[in-house]
């Protein structure tokens, strides 16, 4: 059911008007010197030039890439886009730039789509900058993760969906047990409107034939997003995990990113900047029926932890070329793995993933792979029509509440009151009087001095509190007001944070389909390294 595109007026804020991201968030993104050299590329269209010219990727891992492409892809319908875009990653000239989410329960929460819609419009700019060349937006849906509770739920209207499930190990593996009655939910929240019945039927059709979550999530993203060309990815291809062999041998063995990373973790704090991941002596997971432990050595023995599994040096070797789909990389080695499969050029991602890829620069050179550009994915503050009505009643802007909502509060009940509550005034004039008193108790007896002091603090506390009382009567004056500036900040800001860490895209899906989808690709460039606020007019 197609509905007409959202008529959207666009805010840009810098970042440092949004207190909910991170220092080092801010620092990447307004180029702070302190962290230039952990990166290998400003971002700039016109830095692609040399992305382009310094990414080497031979025709052997074109080939792999493709077969596995086709493979997952088979019998589902694909744009001529994306069929295209497979087909062109044959071809020398061809390059990806991706982006990557672990397979959130029905997309969870909204940045999953900002970051996937970043990643579309950044492969369009670059098709039109560099004609000579093409570029293939990538999605990687991660499988391998085995915490289910980063991913088994989401937030629509305030309610939370959440999938139970007692099955443990690799979300992407796991089966389907209890996904049904969370869609069940999920479909009552929605309501039965046209739009919900489109949405719940989209689901099913994602459920339909499938034994795995990982299938689901991919066929999901695809029915969602795959009509404007983007090309999904789950990288636990047997194929592609053989030809990242010689990496798993290195890392296993030598053990080379735990000093390296450690290294450049301590440059970091050196600079201001906290350790984002911890890297271990060996960077790999062992993949199971039913389990993803950690691969440790004991001496001359390796082990995975919680499990009667253990390898002699040669024995483990020859365990790497035999079933190199075992072996799953941590947070540490994911990166290298990516950009080993990949003919990529960019990664697009949030403040925290990019607070991650800033400790593996010199990995990336130890493992003879080129380090891609870091781009911060677009964040985005959606507000609706009734939300917009609501601040200009107030006489509000939304940049107003990014704010402490308590300030903000006080702020206006001071300017709409018809009563002078602050002290600030009769402060100043007491602490004057017991400036003098403290004066003439030194004159008499030094000793009284402290007493005066502490009189005089008693004092100004008792203001403090008389004021305080005074504004909470003028705020039950204006309780109405209060009330829905309350409701705003709840509703653009939940918890506190981000609306796109935490609300679904169905919430918005409902009003305006694929109008949804459209609008942010026209408003969104994942070059313009400002906060967008979309405002329904």
């Amino acid at each position: 059911m197609s509905k007409p595109k959202p008529g959207l007026t666009r805010e840009l804020l810098s970042f440092d008007k949004v207190p909910q991201l991170s220092e080092r968030d801010l620092a990447y993104t307004t180029a702070d010197p302190r962290l230039k050299p952990f990166y290998k590329y400003p971002v700039t269209l016109e830095a692609f030039e040399s992305v382009i010219r310094d990414k080497a990727f031979d025709q052997e891992r074109r080939e792999t890439l493709v077969r596995a492409l086709k493979a997952q892809y088979a019998g589902k319908e694909l744009s001529k886009l994306t069929s295209s875009r497979i087909d062109a990653l044959l071809e020398a000239n061809t390059y990806t730039v991706t982006t990557a989410h672990q397979p959130s329960l029905f997309t969870g929460p909204l940045y999953y789509i900002y970051k996937i819609i970043s990643t579309l419009n950044l492969a369009e700019q670059l098709g039109k900058t560099y004609p000579d060349y093409n570029f293939v937006p990538i999605f990687i849906t991660g499988g391998e993760d085995h915490d289910f509770e980063e991913v088994n739920h989401l937030h629509i209207f305030g309610k939370t969906v959440t999938w139970e499930n007692g099955h443990t190990g690799p979300v992407g593996q796991m089966p389907l047990d209890g996904l049904q009655e969370a869609l069940e939910t999920l479909a009552d929240i929605m309501g039965d409107s046209p739009s919900a019945q489109e949405l719940t039927n989209l689901f099913k059709a994602a459920l339909e034939g499938k034994t795995k979550y990982g299938e689901v999530a991919f066929d999901l993203t695809h029915r969602l997003l795959g009509e404007y060309g983007l090309v999904i990815l789950d990288p636990s291809h047997p194929d592609l995990k053989a030809s990242f062999t010689p990496f798993v041998h290195k890392e296993i063995f030598e053990q080379p990113s735990k000093l390296l990373v450690e290294g450049t973790v301590k440059e970091l704090e050196a600079a201001g900047f906290s350790e984002q991941a911890y890297p271990r002596e060996i960077n790999f997971f062992y993949l199971g029926e039913g389990f993803r432990e950690r691969i440790v050595q004991e001496g001359e023995t390796f082990k995975v932890l919680n499990q009667d599994i253990s390898w002699t040096t040669e024995a483990l070797r020859a365990e790497i070329e035999a079933h190199p789909q075992r072996f799953s990389p941590n947070v540490v080695m994911r990166p290298i793995y990516q950009e080993h499969i990949l003919p990529n050029l960019a990664y697009i991602g949030g403040g925290g993933e990019i607070a991650y890829w800033l400790e593996r620069k010199k990995q990336f050179e130890a493992f003879g792979l080129n380090f891609p550009m870091l781009i911060r994915r677009n964040s985005v503050l959606f507000v609706d029509k009734g939300t917009r009505k609501r601040l200009d009643k107030l006489d509000l802007q939304v940049e107003d509440l990014f704010g402490d909502i308590e300030a903000l509060i006080k702020a206006y009940v001071r300017e709409n009151t018809e009563n002078e509550i602050s002290l600030s005034e009769e402060k100043k004039a007491l602490a004057q009087v017991f400036k003098q008193v403290e004066a003439k108790a030194q004159e008499v007896d030094p000793t009284l001095r402290k007493a005066a002091a502490a009189e005089g603090a008693r004092q100004l506390n008792s203001l403090n509190q008389l004021e305080g009382k005074l504004m909470r009567a003028e705020k039950q004056r204006h309780d109405t007001a209060v009330n829905q500036m309350r409701t705003l900040k709840d509703k653009l800001f939940p918890n506190n944070g981000l609306q796109e860490r935490y609300d679904n895209f169905t919430m918005y899906y409902l009003k305006y389909g694929r109008g949804f989808f459209e609008a942010l690709m026209e408003h969104l460039d994942p070059l313009d390294n400002r906060f967008v606020v979309l405002i329904d007019a």
